[in-house]
């Protein structure tokens, strides 16, 4: 058996993150376009009931031993999970996916910065608000962007932050069954949700096999991969490389939907992604040395 070193399981881990983000973010732009027939309640009932069964048999999660210590933490993982996955479906309905994105992952950044000690974070964090700025204000010739979803976003940064900080603590008991337990909580109160919205139209064959391609993209996969990183990453490093999803999503919205974006509102984009490769190299050499 072959033992990677430290440096090689941080980089593996972290390319488990990306992975994870591009299934997300292409995920998500392929159920946006479902939102005309069962809502973003609907979509998120899919992707996340769909999710906790499909995870539940493939990681034996009825098999989980949980320490009564951490109960606290799953019910808060599984809250923050489905809080998290319901605003930003409700922020991706009023504004381009690539603007949300651009401000939920000031959730997992913020983390970074109160979790840091050095000068040179700050300064990225700067870069990082210089990119929202143009992102959120790209001039009078693009139209204002609907504030209601801006709040929505906000509110997935904050329960994104509250995801990451339960998910590591978890992270070492139980990985997938964690994930699987997670979404189990979430569904709880999404799927009813979905169906007080939605109602029968939820069950359609036809619906289902959609949600289950959503399920995988955007919940499955990028929550397993993510909780595998997360027994190898720094909270910290695992938050900057986060900083990378607002990129992917605009990205696969524009490919999947033809969202556009202004140039300006590219830049920022950009910006943002730049600070967090900033903060990744940083806290990866501190991490080395």
């Amino acid at each position: 058996m072959i033992e990677l070193r430290a440096s090689d399981r941080t980089i593996l881990a972290a390319l488990a993150v990306l992975v994870g983000q591009v299934s997300n973010g292409v995920g998500a732009a392929w159920s946006k376009s479902l939102f005309p027939i069962v809502g973003p309640e609907g979509v998120v009932a899919l992707r996340v009931g769909i999710s906790a069964l499909l995870l539940g048999v493939v990681t034996g999660a009825w098999r989980l031993r949980l320490p009564r210590e951490h109960w606290g933490n799953l019910a808060g993982y599984g809250i923050c999970l489905g809080v998290m996955n319901s605003v930003a479906y409700q922020a991706f309905a009023r504004v381009p996916i690539g603007i949300a994105m651009a401000i939920e992952v000031m959730g997992p950044l913020t983390l970074v910065i109160l979790a840091s000690r050095r000068v040179s974070d700050f300064i990225w964090l700067a870069g990082t608000v210089a990119g929202l700025d143009l992102v959120l204000f790209p001039g009078k010739e693009i139209a204002p962007l609907d504030i209601v979803g801006l709040g929505f976003a906000c509110c997935s940064a904050a329960s994104w932050a509250g995801y990451i900080v339960f998910g590591s603590r978890l992270a070492k008991v139980g990985s997938g069954s964690i994930v699987a337990a997670g979404a189990l909580i979430a569904s709880i109160f999404v799927v009813p949700l979905g169906l007080a919205g939605a109602g029968a139209a939820l069950f359609t064959p036809g619906l289902l096999a959609l949600g289950l391609g959503v399920a995988i993209l955007t919940n499955a996969l990028p929550y397993f991969l993510q909780m595998l990183a997360m027994r190898q990453l720094p909270r910290a490093l695992y938050g900057v490389i986060a900083g990378g999803v607002p990129a992917v999503g605009a990205a696969m919205s524009w490919l999947v939907l033809g969202e556009q974006l202004a140039v300006r509102q590219w830049l920022g984009i950009g910006l943002v992604v730049l600070a967090a490769a900033g903060c990744t190299l940083r806290a990866a050499r501190a991490r080395a040395g």
